[in-house]
């Protein structure tokens, strides 16, 4: 058994998200050419929530494409549908996950405003921010809600990340479930920086 070195490390990362022979970003590689440790902690980290046992492969996939289209890495958002449609995503899944990942990004905004300013209009003045993919999401309500919270919780919004766990607690998702998600979304951003 031979010892593996950065590169192969940092390949290694790459591949686990579908980017196969994709160059090394030049964050990746000042990781790569200062021995850094972290970076095998980032693989650890990514392979090891790509493989949460709460989490479907394809599941896994979609929510990393949720990720990647928040964070706008497009290469990112194609190696995952990639993966998700070999796991037996359809089209119309990954587009309501781009179209959840979209809808939570207003959201987000508006309930962040709510929650900073709380005045008594604007908490009883109704959103009107549409909404009617969460009436019957094509990828089940259970995980369109699993998505939602894992995208509320990259944009740091209090109100829509409680909402939406207290809505996934009552469908009966397992609190290991809620965390393995989350913590997957926040993996891979801390992926998309070295990309």
């Amino acid at each position: 058994m031979f010892a593996t070195t950065n590169q192969d490390t940092a390949v290694q990362l790459l591949e686990a998200v579908g980017l196969n022979g994709a160059p090394v970003s030049a964050r990746l590689q000042s990781l790569v050419n200062a021995d850094a440790r972290y970076l095998k902690d980032v693989k650890i980290n990514v392979t090891n929530s790509l493989g949460a046992a709460t989490l479907t492969k394809k599941e896994a996939y979609l929510i990393g494409v949720a990720v990647a289209v928040n964070e706008k890495h497009a290469a990112l958002q194609e190696s995952l549908e990639k993966l998700a449609q070999q796991e037996g995503a359809t089209e119309k899944e990954i587009a309501e996950v781009i179209s959840c990942t979209s809808l939570m990004n207003a959201n987000n905004v508006f309930y962040r405003f709510r929650h900073f300013v709380d005045k008594e209009f604007y908490t009883a003045t109704p959103a009107g921010i549409r909404m009617s993919i969460m009436a019957n999401p094509v990828t089940g309500k259970e995980f369109f809600e699993l998505l939602s919270l894992v995208v509320s919780a990259l944009n740091g919004c209090e109100m829509c990340v409680t909402s939406h766990e207290e809505a996934l607690i009552k469908h009966g998702t397992d609190q290991q479930r809620i965390l393995d998600a989350v913590r997957l979304g926040a993996v891979l951003r801390s992926l998309v920086v070295l990309l």
